[in-house]
């Protein structure tokens, strides 16, 4: 698949040192060839403590961490306290996608990333997470300001990754790489939702760390 993109990114004026919160490897994958290719200065942080079970969330970050690796790109791995994410959502449990509870989700994560991104020396982040058409671009940039916002100096990059196709892009570096096919969101609520919505409809439930991506599979994802 060809990376030759008819614009190259350029980060907010005065902005040089970016902090991509990163949520998996496939929707990480093209935004972090669009940054190499732009000359962008990043670091990759991994923080997703809503991930469960902990077998989903291993898959999801060392892919995420080999694919940094292999593109020589900073990884920061940072620490896994699913108890918090928990006791955040509490008594959120029915909420539907995109709201309050992936509101409050995004909160934590974002203002764990601003606060690294303050105390290390960077002046912009931005996430991964607006590239899925399943999530709410608007929700998540809201989430992603509110937390810069909170430090000096610090601002969050609204860029919209599925420019220029990114999110049918996201799709193609994933079948090249072979990454691992994230088949829910990633939280408890999220699987135990899409597992039901299956067998409803007589489809076999999730089975972690079977699916991967290739050529012969639908341009579609669940993630």
């Amino acid at each position: 698949m060809s990376n030759n993109f008819t614009t190259k990114l350029q980060l907010p004026s005065g902005k040089n040192n970016l902090l991509l919160h990163s949520c998996c490897a496939p929707c990480s994958g093209d935004i972090m060839k669009r940054l190499i290719d732009s000359n962008i200065n990043y670091t990759v942080y991994f923080y997703n403590p809503n991930i469960h079970p902990h077998q989903e969330y291993l898959l999801r970050k060392e892919e995420n961490m080999s694919f940094s690796i292999k593109n020589n790109i900073p990884f920061i791995d940072a620490d896994y306290n699913p108890r918090t994410w928990f006791d955040l959502t509490k008594g959120m449990g029915q909420e539907p996608e995109r709201g309050k509870r992936c509101s409050v989700c995004f909160d934590m994560r974002f203002f764990k990333t601003a606060e690294y991104a303050s105390t290390n020396g960077f002046d912009i982040i931005s996430s991964t997470l607006g590239i899925s058409r399943w999530k709410d671009m608007s929700q998540i940039n809201l989430s992603g300001i509110n937390a810069a916002s909170k430090f000096k100096d610090l601002e969050y990059w609204t860029f919209n990754w599925r420019k220029e196709n990114g999110s049918q892009r996201m799709i193609e570096v994933s079948k090249d790489e072979k990454f691992y096919m994230q088949e829910y969101c990633g939280c408890v609520y999220s699987l135990r939702d899409t597992n039901t919505w299956r067998e409803k409809n007589m489809k076999p439930i999730i089975e972690i760390g079977k699916k991967f991506y290739s050529h012969s599979d639908k341009d579609t994802t669940d993630n």
